[in-house]
C-alpha cells in the first residue's frame, strides 16, 4: 500500500526530474515512512528552477515520488488558482491510498471534503497551530483575523473527524485540537548520535564580567513567526545596559533585508552577524558550537527543530512561553511572546549568573536525549501501522461492497 503524504511546503524540480528542498523535508525524511508503506506520493506545490541552490538538499529518490499541484505564493494566488489545485489534489490522492496530511494546511483543506464524501479515512500530523501562526503581529495578511478564526476552526473539525492523529507536542496541540479516535505525539525532530554531545558544556569563560557572550538563533525569515524584530530590540535593550553581546543569525527570507536595517537602526552594527541559510547538519551544527547562549522569542511555534538541536549541543536556551516549548525548557528559561522587556530582563538576568548555564546547558542535554532516532520511530511507525490498518479495513470493505452490487446487478437481469 502507498501513502499519499500532503503538506504546504514548496519544492523544486531541476531538469533532470530530481526534486529538492531548502527544508527538512529531504530525502531521508520520506524514507520514515517506507518502513511502513510500500511507495509515498509527496502532493506538494513543486516549483520548477534550472539548477538548485548550494544550501538544498534532494528530496526525491526510491520508493518516493512527488505529485506537483500548481505554485502559489500566499492567500492571494491560492484563491486565483484555486481550482486548478483542487482539482490536481483530488487526482492525486486514490481511494486505495493510505493518506496522511500534515496539518494545518491549505491542501488539507482541499482534500478533507473529498474524502469524507467516500467515507475514506485519513491520518493527520499536528505540526503547527494556526491559532498561533495567524497571531497579531505574526503575519502582515489584511485579513489575518479572519484567516486565524478560520483556519483554527478548520483544523478543529479535522481533527475531529481523523481517523487517526499525530501531534509533535505532548499537550499543546492536542489540547486545542482533540482526536477523539487514535491519538499519538512524536516530534519530527530526530537527534542523531553524532547531533547529541556526549557530555555538558560548561561555561566558566562567562565568569569574566567583561567577556562578549555570543548569541545565536536559527529562524526562518520569511515571515515574522520567530520575532527576529524582538530579538534585536531585546539585544539593543540589553547592551545599553552594559552587556557585551553579539548575536548570529541563521536563516533567510524576505524579511532580512529590514532585519538588517533594525540593527543599524538600533545601533547594532558589528553586533549582529546575518549567516543567512545553513545547510541541516554539520554546518548548522558548528555555528550553534561556536555560541554561548540560544535565543528564539518566537510568536507561534509548534516543536520548534531548531531548539531541540540547540538543546543536543548542551546549549542554554532562552524561548518564548508558546507552543510545545514549556515542554521542552524549565518554566525559569522561559519569556513572555512579543515582550521585548522580558527577554532584555533574561538575559541581564542570565548574565549575572554565569553558573546557572552550566545547569541549563546539562539540564537540555539530558532532555534532548528524549528525541533520539530509536524511541521516536517506534512510536512513528505505530502511527503509521495504524493508518495503515484503517486503510485496508476501507478497502476491503468497499470491494465487498462493489461485488455486492455487482451481484445484486446480475440477479435483477436474470
Amino acid at each position: 500500500m502507498k501513502v499519499a503524504v500532503t503538506l504546504d511546503h514548496r519544492f523544486f524540480r531541476t531538469e533532470d526530474g530530481v526534486v529538492w528542498t531548502d527544508g527538512v523535508h529531504s530525502y531521508p525524511f520520506w524514507k520514515r515512512y517506507l518502513a511502513v508503506f510500500d511507495g509515498v506520493k509527496v502532493v506538494a506545490r513543486v516549483r520548477n528552477v534550472l539548477r538548485p541552490q548550494a544550501e538544498w538538499c534532494v528530496a526525491s529518490g526510491a520508493g518516493v515520488r512527488f505529485l506537483a499541484m500548481p505554485d502559489y505564493q500566499g492567500p492571494w494566488q491560492y484563491l486565483a488558482r484555486s481550482v486548478s489545485a483542487h482539482r490536481a489534489i483530488r487526482e492525486a490522492v486514490s481511494s486505495r491510498d493510505a493518506v496522511i496530511m500534515r496539518v494545518s494546511s491549505h491542501i488539507a483543506g482541499c482534500l478533507v471534503p473529498a474524502l469524507m464524501r467516500r467515507a475514506q479515512p485519513y491520518g493527520l500530523q499536528v505540526v503547527n497551530d494556526p491559532f498561533d501562526e495567524f497571531a497579531p503581529k505574526a503575519v502582515d495578511y489584511l485579513f489575518r483575523p479572519l484567516f486565524r478564526e478560520h483556519f483554527t476552526r478548520q483544523l478543529r473539525r479535522q481533527c475531529e473527524r481523523a481517523s487517526a492523529a499525530a501531534y509533535v507536542t505532548e499537550r499543546a496541540l492536542q489540547s486545542r485540537y482533540p482526536c477523539p479516535h487514535y491519538a499519538a505525539a512524536f516530534s519530527d525532530v530526530e537527534i542523531t548520535a553524532e547531533a547529541l554531545l556526549d557530555a555538558p558544556r560548561t561555561f566558566s569563560r562567562l565568569q569574566n564580567p567583561a567577556a562578549e557572550v555570543r548569541l545565536i538563533t536559527v529562524a526562518s525569515l520569511a515571515q515574522m513567526y520567530k520575532a527576529p524584530d524582538v530579538l534585536l530590540r531585546g539585544i539593543a535593550a540589553a547592551v545599553e545596559a552594559g552587556l557585551n553581546l553579539k548575536l548570529c543569525i541563521v536563516g533567510d527570507g524576505r524579511h532580512r533585508a529590514a532585519m538588517e536595517g533594525l540593527s543599524v537602526e538600533l545601533g547594532l552594527s558589528g553586533r549582529v552577524n546575518f549567516r543567512g541559510q545553513l545547510p541541516a547538519g554539520v554546518r548548522v551544527r558548528e555555528a550553534l558550537d561556536a555560541a554561548d547562549l540560544f535565543v528564539l522569542p518566537s510568536r507561534t511555534e509548534g516543536l520548534p527543530r531548531a531548539l531541540i538541536e540547540a538543546m543536543a549541543r548542551s546549549l542554554p536556551c532562552i524561548a518564548s512561553n508558546v507552543g510545545g516549548i514549556p515542554e521542552l525548557l524549565a518554566a525559569e528559561d522561559l519569556v513572555a511572546p512579543g515582550d521585548v522587556d522580558s527577554l532584555t530582563r533574561k538575559l541581564m538576568e542570565l548574565r549575572r549568573s554565569p553558573d546557572r548555564l552550566d545547569a541549563m546547558a546539562g539540564r537540555n542535554l539530558r532532555r534532548a536525549g528524549d528525541f533520539s532516532e530509536d524511541l521516536l520511530a517506534l512510536r512513528r511507525n505505530a502511527f503509521f501501522r495504524e493508518v495503515r490498518r484503517m486503510t485496508s479495513q476501507y478497502i476491503q470493505a468497499a470491494g465487498a461492497g462493489q461485488k455486492t452490487g455487482e451481484h445484486e446487478s446480475a440477479r435483477r437481469q436474470l
